[in-house]
């Protein structure tokens, strides 16, 4: 008998109906034999009505301890709905919270981090014979604070639990039929992928494709569970995330994807000596700010411009930040652009193949489309381009790179 972890969002669990279609999927799993735990978001447009109501009472300055604990409702209002739902058809169902299935996290609300899942609770549950209904999203940290862990944070719950219950699948049912090589809704030629690798899922989920939560694939990867993305409105297989050994098709592009919540900051002129880029860098840092791409431009009179990329949301705090350094760092200018998007290709199949950075140049120069940024890694190439010209770059790349037969660059190795 197979342990299966299933993981249905927010779209799945909108209404008394999908809930129900929901129960009778995870019924009809448990019929053929399987042990089943389920993982289950807040129902659609439930956690941001919650943040709204937040917003009457302190906005984004509210106490964040609070709002975990006003937002960690929303999962406990659907596992109970969805228990009750399993067992109108006969089947005995249990729902967890957090504080009850025992996932415990570090203390920092609103992006926690899972540091242990004692699943006894959950592994009694199923040697009853009963199904799991587990909440996503949230954990409790030692002292037992409620804590949240960030936006797509069920489907880190349902791999981090999958790996506690040593389970042998973890299914993530969402309102897509899979992984596919580019966003449908922007690109109607793209087809979805049978197999993708952990790595190549990692990247495309850090570039921009929203369909799984970075942390999930990366915990996956880690533990070495197959993961299968697929629609819980119908039947059919989805996509299979799993290692590269176990992918057939090798592709030289099997994504191409795009990311237009990020923004631009340059800081002209500055002294180009030893630390300077730490002294930038480190109270971006200590103020929670990722950076992304960073250039530094060649030396010139001993002064040199350095360029990178923050999350869109923290632009305007990341721009008074390089506004108080830069001037110390004896700095000519600060300039922020906040419209920009990032384009990237994704492939297991660029670390056998040359050229296919000159092809992607290539495509986005005959498109008129002027590059401002790039950014490699052994299957990927990302560039920074003007927003305006993100969908035709997207579109044309897929074209040059999966619509004409994933075709192989000349300059081949």
């Amino acid at each position: 008998m197979s342990l299966i972890v299933q993981k249905f969002g927010g779209s799945s669990v909108a209404d008394a109906e999908r809930i129900r279609r929901v129960a009778r999927r995870v019924v009809a799993s448990r019929q053929a034999g399987h042990r089943v735990a389920v993982v289950v978001s807040a129902m659609e447009g439930e956690t941001n009505a919650l943040l709204t109501l937040a917003d009457d009472f302190g906005g984004p300055d509210c106490s964040a301890r609070e709002s975990d604990v006003l937002l960690a409702t929303g999962e406990q209002k659907a596992i109970a709905l969805l228990a009750l739902a399993i067992q109108q058809l006969g089947q005995d169902a249990q729902s967890f919270t957090a504080t009850q299935m025992g996932l415990r996290t570090d203390s920092q609300h609103g992006r926690a981090r899972i540091e242990h899942i004692d699943a006894t609770r959950i592994s009694a549950a199923l040697d009853a014979g009963c199904v799991a209904v587990l909440a996503g999203f949230q954990g409790t940290d030692a002292e037992g604070q409620l804590t949240t862990l960030g936006r797509g944070g069920s489907d880190t719950t349902a791999v981090a639990v999958a790996c506690a219950l040593k389970a042998d699948l973890c299914e993530i049912y969402t309102d897509v039929d899979g992984i596919f090589t580019a966003d449908p809704k922007l690109v109607p030629a793209a087809r979805k992928l049978e197999r993708i690798a952990y790595s190549e899922m990692i990247e495309l989920a850090s570039l921009g494709s929203k369909v799984l939560q970075i942390r999930s694939v990366k915990i996956a990867m880690n533990y070495r569970i197959p993961l299968h993305v697929r629609s819980s409105f119908h039947e059919g297989a989805g996509t299979w995330v799993m290692r590269e050994e176990d992918v057939m098709e090798r592709l030289i592009v099997s994504g191409v994807t795009y990311n237009r919540g990020e923004a631009k900051i340059r800081v002209s002129g500055v002294k180009d000596t030893p630390g300077v880029a730490a002294r930038l860098f480190g109270p971006l840092a200590s103020a929670g700010i990722v950076v992304d791409m960073i250039v530094q431009n060649v030396s010139h009179d001993t002064t040199t411009d350095m360029t990178f990329t923050v999350p869109r949301a923290d632009f305007a705090r990341a721009m008074a930040i390089a506004e108080k350094i830069g001037p110390k760092l004896g700095s000519t200018g600060v300039e922020g652009d906040d419209g920009i998007a990032k384009v990237s290709v994704v492939g297991l199949g660029m670390k056998d193949h040359a050229g296919v950075a000159a092809k992607m140049f290539d495509v986005l120069a005959r498109e008129n489309i002027n590059i401002e940024m790039i950014g490699t890694s052994e299957i990927k190439i990302s560039v920074v381009i003007e927003e305006k010209y993100m969908e035709l770059a997207v579109r044309a790349l897929h074209a040059a790179f999966v619509e004409d037969g994933a075709e192989t660059p000349a300059a081949e190795k």
